[in-house]
């Protein structure tokens, strides 16, 4: 019985171990578009819907990408960062001042405590597996009909001997193969099946259907987006920050008045996004405080796509010893 006990309790221990190593994530469209989501190349929701819940996320970040079931509102684009694992995170589909679709943090609350799941909302388990392959066979049937006068036979020889010229004489005409049916008219019917086979393939980027006899349209790869120009070394993040997107970010930390708000407000932003390094410099040049600057540009490189470029941040200091300290820091990371 202690045993049995024992056994139940430390099967229960490694349940809730492996839950707290898993987030959940929340998105929901503002103005109610409904949408798909695209996981790491891995389509999780096969109905669009206005707001999916993903479970069992591992990682601790996703490359992200919604697709509108209207086609004319196109996609977007975001990394999904989880900083402590346990979590869930909820965004927000909008669009902003300039009507262009983003996503926006909302909240962030340790699994535990997160308000219990409503019926009417989509929950969808992570899966990194593709969507099984579906075969198709589709048969055609054409039917013609031929109507024909009801002649049989297909050749009428005719036989004429002509004798006697002289004043009387007689013709005598054999035809053969020209009978005529009783009915007058003759049909026939012929029937031909066509049978196409087709494979359809559901990817996270789109449908493939090949097929005998059928042509084949495969969807282009997609072109490689060059974030940073001539920057090929090693990478931080996946995707930085949209222009449109960083000008909302810098506008919103310019409007605070107070150095401690424009921090926060600054490091809150990279816990869901990724900025490139001359993005992480004009940041840095909103404090005004040289310690406020030293402080960002630590924390901010843990977020940065060329990180290879990150001694562009120096620009921003005005003594050599925040240089100094940085580098440091930097190197203590390596």
């Amino acid at each position: 019985m202690k045993k049995a006990l024992y056994l139940t309790g430390l099967a229960f221990f490694f349940t809730v171990a492996l839950m707290a190593q898993a987030n959940n994530a929340i998105l929901f469209a503002e103005n109610g578009e409904k949408f798909q989501v695209i996981l790491n190349g891995i389509l999780q929701n096969q109905t669009p819907e206005t707001n999916v819940k993903m479970t069992e996320l591992v990682a601790d970040h996703y490359k992200c990408r919604i697709v509108f079931a209207d086609t004319k509102l196109g996609f977007v684009d975001f990394n999904m960062f989880f900083n402590e694992m346990g979590s869930e995170i909820t965004w927000n589909i909008k669009q902003n001042n300039k009507g262009q679709y983003v996503t926006r943090y909302v909240s962030a609350v340790p699994i535990a405590q997160a308000p219990q799941t409503p019926a009417s909302q989509t929950v969808v388990v992570y899966t990194a597996v593709a969507p099984p392959v579906t075969q198709t066979t589709t048969t055609t049937v054409h039917s013609q009909t031929t109507t024909s006068d009801g002649m049989s036979g297909e050749n009428v020889n005719i036989n004429m001997g002509v004798s006697g010229m002289d004043g009387g004489g007689n013709i005598s005409i054999n035809a053969s193969g020209f009978g005529m049916d009783n009915g007058g008219m003759a049909t026939s019917t012929t029937t031909t099946t066509t049978t196409h086979s087709s494979t359809t393939t559901t990817t996270g980027t789109g449908t493939v259907v090949t097929g005998s006899g059928m042509a084949v349209t495969n969807t282009p790869p997609p072109t490689q987006v060059v974030y940073v120009q001539g920057y090929n070394g090693k990478v931080g993040c996946p995707i930085p920050m949209s222009p449109a997107d960083f000008g909302d970010m810098k506008e919103t930390i310019r409007s605070k008045d107070f150095e401690d708000t424009k921090l926060t407000i600054a490091k809150q932003v990279l816990q869901n996004n990724c900025l490139t390094s001359q993005q992480v410099k004009e940041v840095m040049s909103l404090f005004d405080f040289e310690n406020t600057k030293l402080d960002y540009a630590k924390y901010a490189y843990d977020h940065t796509y060329d990180i290879g470029n990150y001694y562009k941040v120096n620009d921003a200091f005005e003594f050599e010893s925040s240089t100094s300290d940085l580098s440091k820091y930097i190197s203590s990371k390596r």
